[in-house]
């Protein structure tokens, strides 16, 4: 059974970095799709950003364009989201999540089958 466990998550203030990864178990994640969500309060959970395993193709949402950078370790089964120039609006609990099936809109929720539990980015300003 695959469990993704994110880790790092903390209170920064605005204009710092951080950076949070997510581990897996219980299965290779080397030839998954992996993906980054966030949720802050009272807001749908939405898509950050997505690694492709296949050519390690990465992709963002427009809010974290140029200022986030997914990445795959996959000798060591983790996947990481580094974060610079956090705003407040960053503010939320991020999830990682892994696809087992090639299809669907890679910044659809319903794409992904596992997911972490999710980890809490607080920005303050």
């Amino acid at each position: 059974q695959l469990q993704l466990t994110e880790s790092g998550g903390g209170l920064v203030q605005a204009g710092d970095s951080l950076k949070i990864s997510c581990t897996a178990s219980g299965r290779n994640l080397s030839r998954n799709n992996k993906a980054w969500f966030r949720q802050a309060p009272g807001k749908d959970r939405e898509f950050v950003a997505r690694i492709s395993w296949r050519d390690s193709e990465d992709y963002y949402a427009d809010s974290v364009k140029g200022r986030f950078t997914i990445s795959s370790d996959n000798a060591e089964n983790t996947m990481y989201l580094q974060m610079n120039t956090l705003k407040p609006e960053d503010t939320g609990v991020y999830y990682c999540a892994a696809q087992v099936m090639g299809l669907g809109n890679p910044r659809s929720l319903a794409t992904y089958d596992y997911w972490g539990q999710g980890t809490q980015v607080t920005v303050s300003s």
